[in-house]
């Protein structure tokens, strides 16, 4: 199992701090991050804590996913490689030119 844990459904005012430490309840934690909107600053409600080993990753996955935290029920399970590009889901704003189409002929 891969040590990298996705944790989902956070609640808005829980802290890297707090999931470090509910964490290493379990096992040794080597990172914590809670992913933020790039505009705003303000929490996205999902985050990344990487456990210093595999099985303190998966033993993290027993015992906390559909734990509640802040009132909120957390979804903690391994985390999906990247994607290449980063960007996300293309809706078909950058795929290049001002949109439009051709020109209509008469």
């Amino acid at each position: 199992m891969n040590r990298k844990l996705y944790v989902g459904n956070l609640n808005f005012a829980t802290t890297e701090d707090d999931l470090r430490q509910l964490f290493s309840e379990v096992a040794p934690v080597a990172s914590v991050s809670i992913v933020t909107d790039r505009e705003t600053g303000r929490p996205r409600g999902f985050g990344f804590v990487e456990m210093e080993t595999s099985e303190g990753a998966q033993a993290a996955v027993e015992k906390l996913n559909n734990r509640e935290v802040d009132q909120r029920t957390i979804t903690v399970n391994e985390a999906r490689p990247k994607t290449e590009g980063g960007r996300g889901v293309d809706r078909g704003f950058n795929r290049g030119g001002f949109g439009g189409g051709g020109r209509r002929s008469y």
